[in-house]
């Protein structure tokens, strides 16, 4: 596409599929914390099974847009030829137990906060504060710390590169393997119960999928320009990396409270990830509203707002630190077939199968 849209349009854009992941997420219950606990708790598979079919549908998707040629996940940040596996592995982790303690990712917590929930609000705020302080403030030491810790691949840290230059094969057949081979697999494993075939996690499932190949067009395609008219150089429009982005909710925060605190800077301007941000808890709205599950809810008690607070800080530092969320890495970095988004995965289910084990224990 030789000429981008308008910032505007890109934003609403965004808004628009960050409304339609919000409306399937909270209409189907998805939630990866959720998931985990499922299987914990009670030996239930179907939330996992629905997050496995999302992410399914984001791989194909997305490999479909990389072999079209409309997209390269090599300009996003899950490719990196620096695998930074120290900060994968620990920022997931404490990702994992924060998202337990605050009672739901970045994703739930804007689900929920639409649904009425206050609690989720002061998530958001302290999430959003830690974030940036991971980016740009007092722990951001900690992460360029982390950081540091890294191994130098010899190709792209997406799977298909890194099989390409071993194995001497050619990108395409290397990503159309790797596409087939995990799509399917996780495809098989999400559609062999019969709870999967529900309407509701069928449907939900496929429309967060979607949204995140619906998010890599708009920032790789729709948002891109060959000729950036200040630079002169390639640019991807509205997005605060300068990267080509997808759906992931941790650094969005961050910069949602930002561009309200700095509302009249004419140099701000809502960004693809705060319109997504935004979309989310719109769309959650007029579901919970349409279904008539809309009811505020607070705090129980003291104990039960430190421990949110102390899991939207845990999810601000280790989200950043490890480039991305549940859905930022979980779907957005997998769907790229990056290693690093397998790493910060493991760490994620890892911190928060043993945080709800502790709960459990202490119950």
């Amino acid at each position: 596409m030789d000429t981008p849209l308008a910032l505007p349009t890109i934003a609403w854009i965004a808004f628009a599929i960050g409304a339609v992941f919000g409306a399937a997420a909270q209409r189907s219950n998805f939630c990866t914390m959720g998931a985990v606990a499922d299987i914990l708790l009670m030996g239930d598979w179907t939330r996992l099974r629905m997050w496995a079919l999302a992410a399914a549908v984001a791989i194909a998707g997305t490999s479909w847009l990389q072999l079209a040629g409309l997209i390269d996940v090599h300009e996003s940040i899950y490719t990196a030829q620096r695998l930074q596996w120290l900060s994968h592995l620990v920022g997931g982790g404490l990702f994992g137990v924060g998202m337990v303690l605050a009672s739901g990712c970045g994703a739930k917590t804007l689900i929920r906060l639409g649904g009425g929930n206050l609690k989720s609000l002061v998530v958001f705020v302290f999430l959003g504060l830690a974030a940036y302080m991971s980016l740009r403030g007092l722990f951001a030491d900690g992460r360029l710390w982390l950081n540091t810790i890294a191994v130098q691949l010899p190709a792209p840290q997406d799977l298909p590169a890194l099989i390409a230059e071993r194995y001497g094969l050619a990108p395409r057949s290397a990503l159309l393997a790797c596409a087939v081979v995990s799509a399917g697999s996780l495809g098989l494993f999400a559609l062999s119960s019969r709870d999967s075939w529900q309407p509701g996690p069928l449907i939900g499932s496929v429309l967060i999928g979607a949204t995140v190949v619906a998010g890599w067009y708009l920032s790789g395609q729709l948002a891109f320009t060959a000729e950036d008219p200040e630079t002169l150089a390639p640019a991807f429009l509205a997005t605060h990396s300068g990267r080509m982005e997808s759906l992931s909710f941790v650094a969005p925060y961050a910069y949602s409270l930002e561009l309200l605190m700095l509302w009249t800077d004419a140099s701000r301007h809502v960004s693809i990830g705060i319109a997504t941000t935004a979309g989310v808890i719109a769309g959650a709205l007029a579901t919970a509203l349409a279904s008539r599950s809309f009811r505020l809810e607070g705090f129980r008690d003291t104990p039960d707002l430190v421990r949110h607070l102390v899991g939207a800080t845990l999810m601000g530092f280790g989200g950043v630190t490890a480039l991305g969320c549940t859905i930022g890495q979980g779907l957005s970095g997998l769907s790229a077939l990056s290693a690093g988004a397998v790493l910060t995965v493991i760490g994620i289910i890892t911190g928060a199968a043993l945080t709800l084990k502790v709960q459990l224990k202490n119950a």
